[in-house]
């Protein structure tokens, strides 16, 4: 142990001469950011520490900030459990997708029955007759597969980076990118994700900075830039400004559980689902 000890205290007595302190203190901000920002907004404290990050690094997010009560990042499912729901739910009115969804707990025998094995088990004629569509059936097919082949697993999916994490879910059919970036803020409660498709955030960034144009997918990372590491609470307050407007807002409808639809559909889903534009705090809740 005694020698360990030495080494460890060397090791960096022997280096610091030879390194400018410019990079040193570089590569200790590599080593803890990792750590610091993938903790989870349902930590204790985590949302606090976002609004104050938030309120301080854009006074134009700061007015909204005072509108509204914080969100709360509290509600757990498996991943699973909440990638089967959001494709039951894709392109549903609420009370619709809840009805499909009750039906398919029921045959699964309870939500802890809602594992792969059991979905496979389901044929698109069972899935059919409590409403699920025949392409709906073939993506909770997809996914389950890939979770009984190793491809994915609740665990995987909560260990691997944002990145890594997009890349390997928009492999399952019937889940595209703007569901990926839902799932990761309302399921995971990942704090740095930023949904550049949706149609809300977009509109929200446009009234925030009085832009006269919808900004471009590809304007949006530059926009938000000052945001980081904490763009998924930024996301929360424009969803709550852009539906004060009386403009729909998707993010009602994933809090409820609803339409994680893909993103070529995105705009018919904003279309779609006025009815799903309750409290985001409320829906929360349930």
């Amino acid at each position: 142990t005694t020698s360990t000890t030495s080494t460890s205290v060397a090791v960096p007595l022997k280096t610091v001469p030879r390194a400018p302190k410019a990079k040193l203190s570089q590569h200790r901000a590599l080593v803890v950011a990792p750590q610091f920002f993938a903790r989870s907004l349902s930590c204790e404290g985590e949302v606090e520490t976002a609004v104050r990050h938030l309120r301080n690094a854009d006074p134009l997010l700061a007015s909204l900030i005072d509108l509204h009560p914080p969100p709360t990042f509290d509600t757990f499912q498996t991943p699973f459990l909440a990638l089967t729901r959001s494709i039951l739910y894709q392109q549903l009115a609420f009370k619709a997708g809840t009805s499909i969804y009750t039906r398919f707990i029921a045959l699964c025998g309870g939500e802890n029955g809602v594992v792969p094995e059991t979905v496979l088990s389901l044929t698109p004629q069972q899935l059919r007759q409590i409403g699920v569509s025949g392409r709906k059936a073939s993506y909770l097919h997809d996914l389950a597969r890939k979770y009984q082949t190793g491809i994915l697993s609740d665990s995987a999916i909560v260990n691997m980076d944002d990145k890594s994490l997009f890349t390997m879910l928009t492999m399952v059919n019937g889940i595209g990118s703007w569901s990926v970036h839902m799932f990761m803020i309302f399921s995971l409660h990942r704090p740095d994700v930023l949904p550049i498709n949706d149609l809300g955030i977009r509109k929200g960034v446009q009234l925030l900075n009085s832009l006269e144009e919808l900004p471009r997918p590809s304007q949006m990372d530059q926009l938000c830039e000052k945001w980081r590491p904490y763009r998924s609470v930024a996301s929360w307050y424009l969803w709550r400004f852009v539906e004060a407007k009386g403009a729909p807002s998707s993010a009602a409808a994933v809090a409820a559980g609803a339409s994680l639809q893909p993103l070529p559909q995105e705009e018919h889903q904003h279309q779609q689902q006025p009815q799903l534009l309750d409290s985001i705090n409320s829906i929360l809740d349930l």
